[in-house]
């Protein structure tokens, strides 16, 4: 048992994998909160830490309570229903695919910044690929690299900070006093108070990911890592700001958005700081595609468990990791790139809107939790004010994303209901089973009649075609004779029964001949031969004799070539047939 607690994650570890994400929206979430929000982005930005420090205690009694895999799916399956649930893991993993697409390509156009030919498309897909082989190699080796890139980040900042601070003690605080006194573009301080605060929200996205891989961590880790992430998003991205507006002014920054810290290095330490911000900024987003693989892969896991998704997901190496999962994930991620070809701006509104959702429904579960499993033990509790209030706060910025980009809320649309249809038709695999039993059954029952009528007309006029019955004359002909007869007529007749006639004078017997019969009739089972002796002459009258006595037509009479002492001519027989 102790082997198996040493390979959980430890605080440092757990911290990494989620802090990789969450630390690294301070690379766009300044840029934008100033657009919006203009020398109040600072402001802004302190809300969403008081806001991320309210869903401290509301993740923190979830957990704490219901210590599974799966976050916001979790509580709602232990509280609501599972469809509820199904909703809240459909729009996490569609969180964690747009993040994991949007943060490689990120990644890949900083590295461009530094390397000018790289093709950003391929290495997009390449960073994706690697990061799913090692997210299957196990999550100790990815927590590895995760820790790595995570100390690099914070590294990189407090450097970006130092140089910062000392910047402004050269040059003093003139700059800030102008931007300060620009004109806001909204019309009042509240109106850009909530745009930036809606927009400032997505820099907390990677909070709610360390709830869905808690199973893989030590004991009371999680907790830490709650703390640990609002402490760092609390102090970084407000700082940030404020020395953005401190040391930039505030038109260029719309202008460097897309590289705006990598910028500042650029102004703060030169070329060297601006190149360690690109290449933070690489490693770390490249840390938020880890982080999506490895949230995915523990939310994923759960809900396969829970028979939503094929059990053929299960499957797992010799790691312990769930590599068809992971790989699924890998193909989701890159058929979204492939089909957006790169241009990922409409993903962005997969990336806000999922995102806000599954963080209001967690606040949901967590009332539901309250109500229906009060007697639950759990290590906190937030209070039933807070947890309304971090709703309010969500539902005012999933709305003022709405009103900030419209289009953006329609391609999440689209993404959402197809997904969920198809977790629709997952939960309810019995009944579309059902349905599809009913529709074939009736489309099947007039055909299945069809093929009845079809099936014993064809059998009748089988039987017809096999019932009737040839005859040969023969005069006592030899064995080999006689087999070419049954070849002739097995290859050529559809036929059963076979007459074979032979017509004696007195005192004529066949031993011989009823001999060689007896040979043939072994040699072909499949043809009925009956042997007929006849007494009298042959000739037409006893072939019109018989032909009507067996109801058998002269055409399907045989006899041997006659010789030239034949005493009839063959024209004279009524249409017997020649076979040898």
């Amino acid at each position: 048992m102790n082997a198996k607690m040493n390979k959980k994650l430890t605080e440092l570890q757990s911290t990494a994998i989620s802090g990789n994400d969450i630390t690294s929206s301070c690379l766009y979430v300044s840029a934008l909160t100033i657009l919006y929000a203009g020398q109040w982005a600072w402001l802004s930005l302190c809300i969403v830490a008081l806001v991320l420090f309210l869903f401290r205690r509301i993740y923190g009694e979830v957990v704490g309570a219901l210590p599974l895999n799966g976050g916001a799916y979790n509580v709602l399956l232990n509280t609501a229903t599972k469809r509820t649930a199904s909703l809240a893991a459909t729009l996490t993993i569609l969180s964690y695919m747009a993040t994991a697409v949007i943060s490689a390509s990120e990644a890949m156009h900083y590295m461009s910044s530094i390397f000018k030919e790289l093709p950003v498309l391929i290495a997009t897909v390449v960073v994706l690929v690697l990061f799913c082989i090692l997210t299957i190699s196990g999550i100790g080796e990815s927590a590895n690299v995760a820790v790595f890139i995570f100390l690099f980040h914070l590294f990189s900042l407090v450097v970006l900070i130092f140089a910062s601070g000392i910047f402004i003690s050269q040059h003093g605080f003139s700059l800030l006093e102008i931007n300060w006194n620009i004109p806001l573009q909204s019309s009042s301080i509240w109106k850009a108070l909530f745009f930036g605060f809606s927009a400032a929200m997505l820099g907390i996205s990677g909070f709610e990911s360390s709830a869905n891989f808690v199973e893989e961590q030590q004991p009371h880790v999680f907790p830490k890592t709650l703390r640990n992430m609002w402490i760092v998003v609390s102090i970084v991205n407000p700082l940030l700001a404020f020395l953005l507006i401190c040391i930039l002014p505030m038109a260029t920054v719309g202008d460097h958005k897309e590289s705006l810290l990598a910028y500042l290095g650029h102004v703060t330490g030169g070329r060297w700081l601006s190149i360690l911000i690109s290449v933070d900024a690489v490693l770390v987003l490249c840390g938020a595609v880890l982080t999506s693989f490895v949230g995915v892969s523990g939310l994923m896991n759960r809900i396969t468990l829970d028979r939503i998704l094929p059990n053929f997901l299960l499957k797992q190496n010799k790691k312990g990791a769930s590599y068809r999962i992971v790989i699924l994930f890998l193909i989701l991620c890159l058929s979204v790139l492939m089909v957006t070809e790169g241009h990922l701006g409409s993903l962005a509104g997969v990336y806000t809107f999922s995102f806000l959702s599954v963080m209001g429904l967690f606040a949901v579960g967590n009332l539901l939790l309250k109500i229906k499993r009060r007697k639950l033990p759990r290590p906190e509790k937030a209070t039933v004010v807070s947890v309304l209030l971090a709703i309010l706060f969500v539902g005012a910025a999933f709305y003022g994303n709405i009103l900030l980009n419209k289009a953006s809320f329609y391609t999440f649309l689209k993404y959402l209901l197809p997904t969920l249809c198809f977790i629709y038709i997952m939960l309810n695999r019995i009944e579309v089973i059902d349905v599809l039993i009913k529709l074939i059954e009736f489309l099947y029952s007039p055909l299945r009649k069809f093929v009845v009528v079809v099936n014993r007309y064809l059998f009748k006029a089988k039987r017809r075609l096999h019932s009737q019955e040839f005859v040969f004359f023969t005069k006592k002909d030899n064995v080999a004779i006689l087999n070419k007869v049954m070849q002739y007529v097995q290859a050529n007749e559809s036929t059963k029964k076979l007459k074979i006639v032979n017509v004696i004078k007195d005192g004529e017997d066949n031993e011989l001949l009823k001999k060689d019969l007896e040979v043939l009739d072994r040699a072909y089972p499949e043809i009925d031969i009956e042997f007929i002796e006849i007494e009298g002459i042959f000739g037409p009258d006893l072939i019109e004799e018989l032909s009507v006595k067996w109801h058998i037509p002269k055409n399907f009479m045989f006899i041997a070539s006659p010789s030239d002492r034949f005493s009839y001519r063959v024209a004279e027989l009524g249409g017997v047939r020649l076979i040898m």
